[in-house]
């Protein structure tokens, strides 16, 4: 079962997909078993998506660095929970039941060039060249790419 959040003000970003999308969302993703979760940056508006490595996978505990996996714009996050956050905020989960707490994750964001950002994108208007390529990557984007990574971190364990 997917948890949901909303709670970035979206009001000055302007119309657009993010305005009725949550801003994290997590759950377990059915063909691998493993956890996942989304977090929307609260600046610049792009989702993050992270997938969570129990005890006793080999990535478990490891940079990202020389992790070789086909997701949006690499590789950019390892790290365990973040413990300081709050419910709904930053990159933890709350674990269902029997499911463990101490997952490293591994995720990727969707902040490279050609992505819209429309949080950064309602701040620096003015600086920013709009040439039509820009892509709003959306939540079924992002709950993709976390499917797509799950599947390669479980084919590692």
């Amino acid at each position: 079962m997917a948890r949901q959040w909303t709670h970035v003000d979206k009001k000055e970003w302007g119309p657009g997909p993010w305005q009725d999308e949550p801003d994290k969302i997590q759950w377990v993703d059915t063909a691998t078993d493993l956890d996942c979760v989304m977090v929307r940056n609260e600046v610049m508006g792009n989702w993050c998506g992270y997938v969570g490595v129990p005890p006793g996978h080999p990535l478990h505990g490891k940079s990202y660095e020389g992790v070789d996996v086909e997701v949006h714009g690499g590789l950019t996050f390892a790290d365990g929970c973040d413990e300081t956050a709050e419910e709904g905020h930053g990159i933890c989960h709350i674990p269902d039941p029997g499911r463990p707490d101490d997952v490293w994750w591994l995720g990727f964001d969707c902040a490279h060039a050609w992505d819209t950002m429309p949080g950064f994108n309602a701040r620096y208007r003015e600086a920013r060249i709009a040439d039509g390529h820009d892509t709003y990557r959306d939540q079924t984007y992002v709950t993709g790419q976390c499917a797509m990574l799950a599947q390669q971190l479980k084919a590692m364990s």
